[in-house]
């Protein structure tokens, strides 16, 4: 498919994960593709890594105006930078509370803030943020994490409804969990690894971890040209999980 062709999108938290998978797929499509991050020397042709904070305006701002200087335009955002927390409602004091709702919501605000402008000029503009299951379904020890993915569940609904009229699409992804380096730290601190990793995959429906690619085919969907009535939606990406319920295996 070549429905990107001519358009320059920017992906942050591209030099891994969910992000790498979604800028390599973006640019096979024709995308020109700037990976934000705060570690970018590992990103490859013909993506283009650009040095960014989220949790920084001035940092955020310095990056859009360094992908815009090159590429002339941007069409498309993909607002993917985040960090993790564990724990109940007790577990984390207020300075980790700032700091994961700093960088997985006001990060979004800032990348989409900055953006604007440019994306107002675009004829096929879209934002894509990376919600998470975690937004809708009650998931144990992780209360800080799911607070911060139901707020830019809300975010994404309003940035949708503020902007669809200038002809900027805002929608979302929530994952399940997915099989990224992020979960595999995660599964590397549980006290059995292996338990833990057939534990998450027996909770999504059809019995895996998402994986990186499938989280990136949504996003692409979401920020296509082909996709233009889309707007207002957050695309469960889960195996099912949010809207299935498979009785007990015996």
């Amino acid at each position: 498919m070549t429905d990107f062709t001519d358009l320059v999108a920017v992906v942050t938290g591209g030099a891994s994960g969910i992000g790498l998978a979604t800028a390599k797929l973006l640019a096979s499509r024709g995308a020109r593709v700037a990976c934000l991050d705060l570690k970018p020397e590992g990103v490859e042709a013909p993506l283009v890594g650009v040095g960014a904070d989220v949790s920084d305006d001035e940092s955020v701002r310095a990056a859009i105006a360094a992908v815009v200087e090159r590429f002339g335009r941007i069409d498309v955002v993909v607002n993917n930078a985040g960090i993790g927390a564990q724990g109940d409602v007790t577990a984390n004091p207020d300075d980790e509370w700032h700091r994961v709702l700093d960088v997985n919501v006001l990060g979004m605000v800032r990348v989409s803030r900055a953006a604007l402008p440019h994306l107002r000029e675009s004829p096929s503009a879209a934002i894509v943020n990376t919600c998470s299951i975690a937004a809708w379904a009650g998931l144990p020890q992780r209360a800080l994490y799911s607070a911060s993915k139901g707020a830019v569940h809300a975010l994404t609904l309003a940035m949708a409804a503020d902007h669809v009229r200038e002809g900027i699409r805002v929608n979302a992804v929530a994952p399940g969990t997915a099989d990224t380096p992020w979960v595999g730290r995660l599964l590397d601190s549980a006290p059995d690894p292996a338990a833990e990793r057939a534990a998450l995959e027996a909770r999504q429906p059809h019995g895996r971890l998402v994986s990186a690619d499938e989280v990136a085919g949504a996003v692409a969907y979401l920020a296509s040209p082909l996709s233009g009535s889309t707007a207002g939606t957050v695309l469960a990406v889960d195996g099912g999980m949010h809207g299935l319920r498979l009785r007990p295996t015996t």
